[in-house]
């Protein structure tokens, strides 16, 4: 059900459903009552003609003339019968199709029509009783006949109307469809924001989205454009405190230094946190091979001395949801700690398994031990002191995939060093 065209068809559907029972129990109940009322007035006038056509003599013996005013009064199991008595109900005359059949029995099943009458002769006045039988049988077959019809027709104009609900419902939902299509062209960085012209309905959410989208967007960029002014406002006097403090050798400006850098990279790492945008569903996907190829190349300039070889293995269609410059942070710490700590070789991978995209990265290096671990993932944390940095590489790459909903392992690798692996949502 949590398709919006499922639930509303499903509705309709339960709509007309209950519309059509209704209907056919209406009119299958208004048709039994009207052709039973039709069956008991011929009935009626049925036995007026009975009444018409008998002939009484002086001493009260009834007779009729060979042709009945109803032809199915002289067939043999036509359903019709009739019979006159008299006071002491004692049979004057019955009609040729109640031949064969017992006075009385299944009287219960029948439509009856009777009156009795003073009938005057010669000898003074002979009271009769004039009864006109029908089987039911006849109504039954009628109201089957007619119900098997109302059904069919009925059924015929519920698939019609449930069809022409369907078309309504699609035609109805189409703008949802656009806005849903455009969105997705978002996602995937083939627009930037709603363009299509939507109906008076849809118009303030459209407007709406499209408006949160250009301020969050204003505003991670003035977000990102302060904090970029504030470490370049920064850079320059800690500069020159660093400069002034290495001139002189005296234990307080050793003690001062110490400070300072510890200032520098808290400083360098909070920028940094605050400057992850996170994970976005309206972000484009981005490519990870050029990304990761364009940061090997550039590690391998710096690091020429070492000459370290580099693979990269990339399945095709690994893409990143989210800001470039977090991905460029997270694999360029994760590279360039590899290129430091290796020996000759570097091996990085990535690769989608499911919904989630996994990145590798191993070292031939000397590894990193399971007790150190959490010692490395925390600011400031280092593995080697001799080996340049500000230990917050690591930590700065943890707070990234975090906030993207990910996690980041430490793993031997079959390199013989230490293999750091991400996984992010996809």
């Amino acid at each position: 059900m949590n398709s919006l065209t499922l639930r509303v068809g499903l509705i309709a559907a339960l709509v007309v459903a209950i519309f059509a029972g209704l209907t056919a129990l209406a009119l299958e109940r208004a048709f039994r009552d009207s052709a039973t009322h039709a069956l008991e007035e011929r009935l009626q006038a049925q036995l007026f003609m009975l009444m018409g056509t008998v002939e009484v003599d002086a001493g009260g013996a009834v007779s009729m003339p060979e042709r009945l005013p109803d032809a199915r009064l002289t067939l043999p199991d036509s359903g019709l019968q009739a019979h006159v008595t008299d006071a002491r109900g004692r049979i004057l005359w019955r009609s040729p199709s109640a031949l064969g059949l017992p006075m009385g029995v299944g009287m219960e099943d029948r439509f009856l029509a009777r009156m009795t009458v003073d009938w005057e002769t010669p000898g003074g006045l002979v009271p009769l009783t004039f009864t006109v039988m029908e089987d039911r049988s006849g109504l039954e077959a009628q109201l089957s006949e007619y119900r098997r019809s109302l059904w069919g027709w009925l059924a015929v104009l519920a698939v019609l109307l449930l069809a022409a609900q369907s078309l309504a419902l699609y035609l109805g939902l189409m703008p949802l469809r656009r806005v849903a299509r455009e969105l997705r062209a978002m996602e995937q960085g083939d627009q930037g924001q709603i363009t299509g012209h939507y109906p008076a309905e849809l118009k303030p959410l459209t407007d709406n989205l499209n408006t949160l989208i250009q301020q969050e967007r204003a505003q991670l960029a003035r977000y990102r454009d302060g904090l970029a002014d504030l470490a370049h406002s920064l850079k320059t006097p800690l500069a020159v405190l660093r400069g002034s403090l290495e001139q002189r050798s005296d234990t307080d400006s050793r003690q001062a230094l110490e400070q300072l850098e510890r200032m520098d990279r808290i400083v360098a790492y909070q920028l940094q946190r605050a400057a992850t945008s996170g994970r976005s569903a309206l972000a484009a996907p981005l490519d990870v091979a050029p990304v990761m190829q364009r940061l090997a190349d550039t590690l391998n300039k710096v690091y020429r001395d070492k000459g370290v070889a580099f693979s990269m293995q990339v399945q095709p269609g690994s893409h990143f949801r989210g800001n470039e410059g977090d991905l460029m942070e997270v694999l360029g710490n994760l590279l360039d700690n590899a290129w430091k700590f290796s020996r000759h070789r570097v091996r990085a991978w990535a690769e989608h398994r499911g919904r989630v995209l996994e990145i590798r990265v191993e070292d031939d290096g000397p590894g990193i031990p399971a007790d150190r671990v959490p010692a490395i993932l925390a600011r400031g944390g280092r593995l080697d002191e001799e080996v340049p940095g500000q230990g917050i590489g690591l930590a700065v790459v943890s707070e990234i995939v975090t906030a993207y909903g990910g996690d980041l392992r430490v793993e031997d690798s079959e390199l013989g060093g230490a293999a750091l692996v991400i996984c992010l949502p996809g």
